[in-house]
């Protein structure tokens, strides 16, 4: 083996590499900076392209040197080679995928060997520079056989000086990355764990005397009338004279001097917020050198417990992001990037928390362009660490360590593990060095304004070492760490360099208390909230709610921004999730728990988001409308209309629109005249759109949208049951019930007291009993109640009549049943007294009571399922949609009349589960059924069964049923996002121990 062992040397961080610097592309004095790429710059040499590669299982199998490798493929840089088809896709969230034994890494170790060769024009007294933006995990850089250096940290850059190592002309470069190292202990961050050069590799041409870092410090006065600018530069060797230009938004040139000390102020500048991102740019040149930044004026400030902005309280919208592509891994370009954010400010997002590590280098710049709020994030997380000693402590305990000292009742070495690499001397260069380098490469990007230490890794010195060096190097930001708040060892933790109290996945109500205690004195951040795995987020609304409730909450950002997925090796036309490439440990599909999914389309849960982070609201009050601006910076006069109609049962009988002068925080009456009550459910629409178009939206685009009912009357349609007519014919056995009126025919099953067949002129109207129903098919968010629900049966419930009667009367046979839903080994689960009754021509009218003990947990849900012939189930409803909605997550759908049919209303979900259902829906009519109900119910209809969406682990295992079904419910419980958050809450379960219900049935001629 050729190369030496800093891998598992926590003190060798980087051999012969540059010191951390600012991001930066110089290009040649006279080159055109408007619209520059850094691609564009003469002094820049892409390295990226076909290289050769060689994969070896391990360091071991190295030859000697490096000119006795032979290589076997070409492999693109940059890229992963888990994309490239060597090794193995691995998804771990928590465990680390190797021995807990730091600082050492397994023996058998992959690594790849990269060679290439380049051209290059070498020049007396200039000095090259080689980049590497990313390489997981660590790498040995050759140049024409000779050893350059060696660096680690995946996720930032490392940067080495090559001139004394290059020749003009031909030149080789031959690189050897691990697949781990000691850094790895530090990136155990929730995602597939892949490999290689992923990030750009380039050559910089520099001055002999080059400007090799510089921090462009602005500030605002407190009224933001006067805007000050001082640049701090630090030369290879002495400091020299720069020429500086400074350009305002517009492109007017405003200032232009020649200093070693760039110091200036000036009046009345333009702010940059994330709405308004106004950017100047300063250039400095000297030599033939000159350097473009954007740059941007604002005020970050915490004054009373609140985040200020610019002097204005914000809220952040946030989510949480990884480089990530289902295609090429790590590797995202600008073009991927930028659809993202299109995506993101499309869906009112605007700010990202760099999740777990900084994102690609120019990632801030777009940032700085378009309007996003940044944390940005060291590449740090230990979370191994600290579930090994979870796992070897009872769980109840580790809870209850949360801001106290009850660590005495934790063995200690199990403490250790939980605070290991935040306390252990060993590894704080490491910890400092991460920090080091996410805050010098992104110091002089407007869009961050907070930075964060990491995540998940425990605290203790170490951390406070980072904490208090961020803030003597860049005291203009705040900065972030949610572990600093649990109390983990004897050490007592050092909060005085945070400047907020953070928490993950706390409820709403944790939230009121915190701020009900007056000696909590730090803004409230969730930096990870509403988790988004699967059909998810129904707690948006809730947590919008609960930060407009209280000044000193400042937001959160939602986990998280895209599911992590790769396609499949075995199946390349599907994603893959934990455990389908055939790795072990694994975490299954908790890495798909995003609002996009991998290639960006957008799942339900960001249209709820989006509507719930509607830029404006609107509410009724004494007969007016009101509205108010959420927005921070920006009147609404400035960017949108709005369009509103009147709808009467579904039917727009009025519209128009107008635009409307309201300041932000502000409220105003709209100039709206509401329309008298003429017994119809009659509603306002009122539809946010874009006035002119942005950098990255369309003109009318929607931004949000509001639906005030007016009126309920009409809510329901009438269920008018005719008379008598026609002869019922019965005919009663011991087992069966058979009713025949006219061509319809109905037959019940006294021993469930269900309906086993309906039929219209002999031809099936259902294909299976009309059974009562309490099971869904398990969402993630119902991981852990899933298990309850399962051992109380709820999955397995049949039904057991114990009286069934039936009398005559005018409107038709009335029949009284008095039946249970039971499961094997379990007590009575439900039980019901059901009135059918039967009318004319197809009518049925079901009402029933339904009672439960109060011990057995909440429902799924409760009502009917209907199997019913394919091509019977076109048609239309009346509910909210069209997308997908529930009692906790209905803001992204309107109340409407909807076309219906089972195909079109499945939402697909890479693992099946519960999906598709309509909240509040007032009627569904289908080719041989009409149905509708005493109050508001819930439905959906698909053509898969649920207990096929329970058994399938992946959606393209899902076979259809023969039949399409129609579940109509009662009610079904809310789907919260508990697969790792709060449980859901009380008033979103279907907890009811005693309750009625009663739905009208109209069946009809199939063929009409």
């Amino acid at each position: 083996m050729f190369i030496h062992r800093y891998f598992e040397d926590p003190q060798a961080l980087h051999i012969n590499t540059t010191p951390h610097h600012a991001y930066f592309i110089p290009q040649k004095c006279g080159q055109k900076w408007e619209n520059f790429e850094p691609e564009q710059s003469l002094f820049y040499l892409s390295l990226n392209g076909y290289w050769d590669f060689r994969y070896y299982l391990s360091p071991q199998e190295l030859p000697e040197s490096p000119n006795e490798v032979n290589f076997e493929a070409k492999i693109p840089v940059p890229s992963n080679w888990q994309t490239q088809g060597y090794d193995r896709h691995h998804y771990t969230n928590i465990n680390y995928p190797f021995p807990f034994d730091p600082p050492y890494v397994p023996q058998n170790n992959p690594c790849g060997i990269y060679r290439r060769t380049f051209e290059l024009n070498k020049k007396e007294n200039k000095h090259y520079l080689l980049n590497f933006e990313g390489v997981d995990s660590c790498l040995y850089v050759y140049i024409n056989q000779t050893f350059v250096g060696y660096g680690q940290i995946s996720h930032s850059t490392n940067e080495f000086d090559i001139t004394d190592f290059v020749q003009a002309g031909n030149n080789e470069i031959f690189v050897v990355v691990l697949k781990w190292c000691d850094g790895s202990y530090l990136e155990d961050q929730d995602k597939f764990r892949m490999s290689g050069i992923f990030r750009d590799v380039y050559i910089l041409e520099r001055e002999a005397n080059y400007l090799q870092d510089f921090f462009i410090r602005t500030d605002l006065s407190p009224n933001l009338n006067n805007a000050q600018i001082k640049v701090e530069t630090k030369f290879l060797e002495n400091n020299q004279n720069i020429d500086y230009a400074l350009y305002d938004p517009s492109g007017k040139l405003l200032i232009q001097q020649q200093t070693d000390k760039f110091e200036i102020s000036f009046d009345n500048p333009e702010t940059w917020n994330a709405e308004n991102p106004r950017l100047y740019t300063l250039i400095m040149s000297y030599g033939q050198e000159q350097i473009v930044q954007r740059l941007g004026f604002r005020r970050i400030q915490i004054e009373n417990g609140i985040l200020l902005f610019n002097g204005q309280p914000i809220k952040f919208r946030g989510v949480n992001r990884h480089d990530s592509d289902p295609v090429t891994g790590y590797h995202i370009s600008r073009t991927q990037a930028v659809r993202d954010l299109q995506l993101m400010k499309a869906h009112n997002i605007n700010a990202i928390r760099t999740a777990h590590y900084p994102n690609a280098p120019w990632f801030s710049e777009l940032c700085d362009r378009y309007g996003f709020y940044l944390i940005g994030e060291s590449d740090i997380e230990s979370h191994g660490s600290s579930m090994l000693a979870v796992r070897q402590t009872e769980p109840s305990i580790f809870l209850n360590v949360k801001n106290s000292y009850e660590h005495e009742r934790i063995r200690q070495d199990n403490i250790d593990n939980l605070c290991y690499f935040a306390r252990d001397p060993q590894f704080k260069e490491a910890l400092l060095d991460r920090t080091y380098a996410n805050v010098e490469r992104d110091k002089n990007r407007t869009s961050v304004i907070i930075w964060s230490l990491g995540n998940e890794s425990g605290y203790g010195e170490n951390f406070e070492a980072c904490a208090a060096w961020v803030k003597s190097r860049d005291p203009g930001r705040l900065v972030h760490y949610e572990s600093s708040i649990y109390q983990h060892s004897a050490h007592r933790n050092d909060l005085s360099n945070l400047d907020f109290y953070s928490e993950m996945y706390a409820a709403t109500e944790d939230l009121d208390a915190y701020f009900a205690n007056p000696a909590n004195l730090k803004p409230f951040m969730l930096c990870e909230y509403s988790h988004a795995m699967g059909n998810s987020n129904g707690d948006a609304e809730d947590y919008f709610q609960a930060f407009h409730r209280h000044p000193g909450s400042c937001g959160g950002f939602v986990w998280e921004w895209c599911d992590h997925a790769p396609y499949r090796d075995d199946k390349p036309e599907h994603f893959g999730y934990g455990g389908d490439f055939g790795e072990s440990p694994h975490d299954g599909n908790f890495c798909v728990d995003g609002l996009v999914s991998p290639d960006r389309i957008p799942h339900t849960n960001l249209l709820e988001l989006k509507n719930v982070n509607r830029p404006v609201r609107a509410w009724l009050e004494q007969g007016k409308v009101y509205i108010k601006n959420y927005l921070d910076f920006t009147n609404l006069k400035e960017i949108l209309t709005i369009r509103y109609s009147f709808s009467e049962n579904g039917k727009v009988i009025n519209q128009s629109e107008l635009q409307i002068d309201c300041a932000p925080h502000q409220i105003q009456v709209l100039d709206i005249a509401l329309p008298a009550d003429n017994g119809n459910l009659c509603w306002l629409n009122l539809d946010y759109v874009l006035t002119q178009p942005t950098d990255l939206l369309s003109k009318n685009h929607l931004l949000g949208f509001d639906q005030l009912i007016i009126f309920k009357q009409g809510a329901l349609p009438a269920q008018i049951f005719k008379n008598k007519t026609g002869h019922f014919k019965i005919q009663d056995t011991a087992q069966t019930l058979k009713i025949c009126q006219g061509d319809f025919s109905y037959e019940l099953d006294k021993n469930k007291g269900i309906f086993s067949r309906i039929t219209y002129r002999e031809q099936n109207l259902i294909e299976q009993p009309l059974d009562f129903n309490i099971w869904r098919a398990p969402l993630d968010n119902d991981r852990l109640i899933r298990q309850s629900w399962q051992q109380a049966g709820y999955d397995k419930t049949y039904s057991r009549a114990y009286q069934i009667n039936w009398i005559e009367k005018n409107e038709g046979i009335l029949i009284q049943a008095n039946l249970a839903l039971l499961a094997v080994s379990q007590g009575r689960i439900l039980n019901l007294a059901v009135n059918y009754l039967l009318g004319a021509d197809g009518q049925m009218k079901i009402s029933l009571r339904a009672t439960r003990p109060e011990h057995l947990p909440y429902l799924p849900r409760f009502g009917l399922r209907f199997f019913l012939p394919k091509g019977q189930t076109q048609g239309q409803y009346f509910g909210y949609g069209p997308q997908e909605s529930y009692v906790d997550k209905h803001h992204l759908a309107k109340l409407g009349i909807y076309p219906l049919n089972a195909t079109d209303n499945y939402v697909d979900y890479l693992k099946p589960q519960e999906n598709g259902s309509h909240y509040g829906s007032r009627y569904i009519t289908l080719n041989s059924l009409h149905v509708s109900a005493d109050q508001p119910f819930s439905f959906n209809l698909l053509p898969y069964s649920q207990e096929e969406l329970t058994t399938k682990a992946h959606n393209y295992e899902l076979k259809e049923s023969p039949w399409d079904i129609l579940c109509l419910d009662y009610k079904m419980s809310g789907i919260g996002s508990n697969s790792c958050g709060p449980n859901l809450k009380e008033q979103y379960r279907l907890s009811e121990t005693d309750f009625n219900w009663g739905v009208f049935l109209q069946w009809s001629n199939p063929a009409r």
